[in-house]
């Protein structure tokens, strides 16, 4: 059972309420009737707003969530004999239940380590060079999550490395974008930079970390790869009738960049915690702080200390690294409390 006094602040982005714009777009959305299935005005601009936003043509689709959005791209981009390489932390491994391999009929996930959640681009070339012929799952797609599981972020170089290796390799290169505003705040560069400009074919562009409720889109660079991808959605239980509501908060986040004033914020607040915790010297901060995620070493008496306190976080690799989330919504109070209990 859960303590009536749970605080959820730092367990995940995924806890934080839904942002003003996005709440007040949706209230603008719900008056009167609109055309069904995604023929709606709204779900019109935000396709004209993505392509203002990444400043080319492209194919954009809404899903209600992350695993949809990454596992029903992966599906577009491959067959049942096809692979996908990814860093053996990636969400796609770790968090989606196997979607991936469900709704790509069996495609497999080729895993390759890497520090700080990043591609080892070097053993990701080995091992599409161990897959040489039909005995072998054939691959297809490699897999960036732009920010990592750990919190880290991928620089142009290192982005343009991966799709380098893509174009060598002749497979394609999917973003998981769950977290991608994340990594723009952090690099401070516009979209396109790290995404189709450097050979980046799809993204997974995530709204429900940023401030939506349930809203996300998956971004074809490459429009010939769209090919029949709203069929794929109606299939997979995506299509929503009422595509306004999924469209409305993508508005009340593209409009006036919300997406990158939220994701600014929340990387900001997870440097001041950082900062807090270094100045105080009591705490092992394990990876480097480039997004919204801080990652600690907490004792096992300090953490259940915490827990007892009613704070509510994961661990999140053994034995004893603890993941601290910020969002757009976290406050320098919640900061200072949840500080003031750690270093008591």
């Amino acid at each position: 059972m859960h303590r009536r006094d749970q605080r959820h602040e730092f367990a995940s982005d995924n806890t934080a309420a839904i942002c003003p714009e996005v709440l007040a777009a949706l209230e603008e959305a719900n008056h009167g009737a609109a055309d069904s299935y995604g023929d709606d005005e709204r779900t019109g601009h935000v396709r004209e707003l993505v392509r203002d936003v990444f400043e080319t043509d492209c194919d954009a689709y809404l899903v209600f969530n992350g695993t949809a959005a990454n596992a029903l791209a992966l599906a577009q981009l491959c067959q049942p004999f096809h692979s996908v390489v990814c860093h053996n932390h990636a969400h796609i491994q770790t968090d989606e239940c196997g979607a991936p391999e469900f709704f790509t009929r069996g495609s497999k996930l080729l895993l390759v380590r890497g520090a700080a959640g990043k591609i080892d681009i070097h053993e990701a070339d080995a091992m599409i060079a161990r897959q040489p012929e039909v005995h072998a799952h054939k691959p297809r797609v490699i897999s960036v999550t732009q920010a990592t599981e750990f919190g880290t972020v991928y620089t142009h170089d290192e982005i343009k490395a991966i799709t380098e290796l893509g174009r060598k390799r002749e497979i394609l290169v999917h973003m998981d974008g769950a977290r991608f505003a994340n990594a723009v705040a952090a690099l401070g560069c516009s979209p396109k930079e790290i995404t189709w400009q450097i050979g980046v074919d799809v993204l997974c562009f995530g709204g429900t970390k940023n401030g939506a409720a349930a809203a996300e889109l998956v971004i074809f660079f490459k429009k010939e790869l769209s090919f029949e991808f709203n069929y794929r959605l109606k299939q997979a239980g995506q299509l929503a009738s009422k595509t306004r509501f999924l469209a409305a908060q993508w508005l009340g986040l593209l409009t006036k960049d919300v997406w990158l004033r939220n994701a600014r914020h929340a990387n900001a607040t997870a440097s001041r915690l950082a900062d807090r915790l270094r100045a105080a010297g009591k705490i092992d901060i394990v990876l480097p702080v480039e997004a919204n995620a801080v990652f600690v070493r907490l004792s096992e008496q300090l953490a259940l200390d915490l827990q007892s306190r009613g704070w509510h976080f994961y661990k999140f690799i053994e034995p004893d690294v603890y993941r601290l989330m910020c969002s757009w919504a976290t406050t320098d109070a919640e900061i200072d409390r949840l500080t003031a209990d750690m270093l008591r």
